[in-house]
């Protein structure tokens, strides 16, 4: 599979099926953030009835955080991550980062953050230059984050500078099912029912229609965890969920 997003020199990427200029793309997907912001938790149940929930569940049992650890969720949006970490290791430190300041704002605004706040930051920055030193952090974990980054190997790059050695990477991301008939399935339902959810539930069709395009466009499971190899990773692991609707890529810094 290729990807234009995979070829730092080129001038253009992809967003979602449209071809654009590559320094439009963060605008663009920022702009689509913004807008679905104050509704995104609600939209996440809705399009996946609730899986989601699952899916993040599952990373935490592979993650299996623990007290004293910093995490950096990146494209962490309103915290889902973040909080789920902390109620598995109460004495753990987690650090927010995503492009788009509404999603922080709206996270912030949750239960969850108030009660955790001496544990959380919560940063604007962007995935392919991240504000941190290098060797910070003990885990890096990006949910449905990735797919929207402009170059995706400087975002691998990137993990890698800030992780500690001895540590870990964790990606959370929707994926390609191995059998073409239920991905056939799979594509009717995307294409003909979540642009329409998000008319209905935030009055935006067009932010979920590129929403959906993207997750065609991105990388199946064995490019990806190349990919990750190629930023230095090792003992790259992959777990499907939900039959590859969604995967699981785990990393290490040695």
């Amino acid at each position: 599979m290729t990807d234009d997003t995979m070829n730092p020199d080129g001038t253009t990427t992809h967003f979602g099926f449209k071809t654009v200029d590559e320094r439009e793309k963060a605008g663009l997907v920022h702009g689509v953030f913004t807008n679905v912001a104050s509704k995104y938790d609600i939209m996440n149940d809705v399009m996946s009835v609730g899986i989601h929930r699952i899916w993040k569940d599952a990373m935490m049992d592979w993650l299996t955080p623990r007290d004293g650890q910093h995490l950096l969720d990146v494209a962490g949006g309103t915290g889902d991550i973040a909080f789920r970490f902390l109620e598995r290791a109460p004495m753990a430190q987690c650090t927010v980062l995503d492009m788009t300041e509404s999603m922080l704002l709206e996270g912030q605004k949750r239960a969850e953050a108030q009660r955790q706040s001496d544990k959380l930051d919560w940063i604007v920055g962007d995935a392919m230059v991240l504000p941190f030193e290098d060797n910070t952090f003990d885990r890096y974990t990006i949910s449905f984050g990735i797919r929207n980054v402009t170059r995706i190997p400087d975002a691998l790059s990137e993990a890698y500078r800030v992780l500690k050695p001895g540590g870990r990477l964790m990606v959370l991301e929707f994926s390609q099912l191995p059998n073409q008939g239920m991905q056939k399935l799979y594509d009717l339902y995307s294409f003909n029912v979540i642009p329409r959810m998000g008319q209905l539930i935030a009055n935006d069709r067009d932010s979920y229609q590129y929403l959906v395009e993207s997750i065609r466009k991105f990388p199946d499971q064995d490019t990806f965890a190349n990919m990750i190899r190629d930023a230095g990773f090792s003992q790259v692991k992959y777990r499907n969920l939900s039959f590859g609707i969604a995967a699981l890529h785990s990393g290490w810094k040695i």
